[in-house]
C-alpha cells in the first residue's frame, strides 16, 4: 500500500510533466486547455460514483461537477483566475470530500494525488498566467509564436 507522501509527490510530478507537455506542444497556448483539464479533473469523482453504484451520490457530485465546470467556462470567457480557483478549490474538497461524500468506489490513494495534482496545476497555471497572460479572446503566447507557424495562423491573416 503507497502513503500519502508518495501518492502526493506522484500528482506533483504528474502535474509537472503535464504542465511542460503543455508548453513544449504548445497546448496551452489555447485558452481552452487548462478549463478542459480542470473539467476533467472534477469529472473523476462522477466515475467513482457510478463504480460505487449509488445515484444519489452520482446525483450530489453533478452538482459539484456543475460548480467547477462554471469556473471553467468562467476562467475560459473571461479570466483564468476562475481555473486557478477552480483547481485549486477542488483540490481543497480532496481534503475533506471522503468524510461528507464517502464512496466505497474511490481508491484510498486518490484524494491525496488528486489534491497535490489540482494544487500544482493550479500554481502553474498563475505563475503561467503571470508570465505571459493570455490575451482576451485571444491564444496565450500567440505572439512569441515562430514566423513560419504566423502564416498558418487564421487570425492573423487580414
Amino acid at each position: 500500500m503507497t502513503g500519502p507522501l508518495v501518492t502526493g509527490l506522484a500528482g506533483v510530478a504528474l502535474a509537472l510533466a503535464v504542465a511542460l507537455l503543455a508548453a513544449a506542444a504548445g497546448f496551452d497556448r489555447e485558452r481552452s486547455f487548462w478549463p478542459v483539464v480542470l473539467v476533467v479533473v472534477a469529472s473523476y469523482y462522477e466515475l467513482f460514483a457510478v463504480q460505487g453504484g449509488s445515484v444519489a451520490e452520482l446525483a450530489l457530485e453533478a452538482w459539484l461537477l456543475c460548480g467547477f465546470a462554471s469556473l471553467a467556462v468562467a476562467g475560459f470567457r473571461w479570466n483564468r483566475g476562475f481555473v486557478v480557483a477552480g483547481l485549486v478549490g477542488h483540490g481543497l474538497l480532496d481534503l475533506i470530500h471522503g468524510r461528507f461524500l464517502p464512496s466505497p468506489a474511490t481508491p484510498a490513494w486518490w484524494p491525496p494525488f488528486c489534491l497535490a495534482f489540482d494544487v500544482t496545476a493550479g500554481g502553474l497555471l498563475f505563475f503561467r498566467s503571470r508570465v505571459a497572460p493570455t490575451p482576451r479572446g485571444g491564444r496565450a503566447g500567440s505572439a512569441s509564436r515562430p514566423a513560419h507557424m504566423e502564416a498558418h495562423n487564421p487570425e492573423t491573416r487580414t
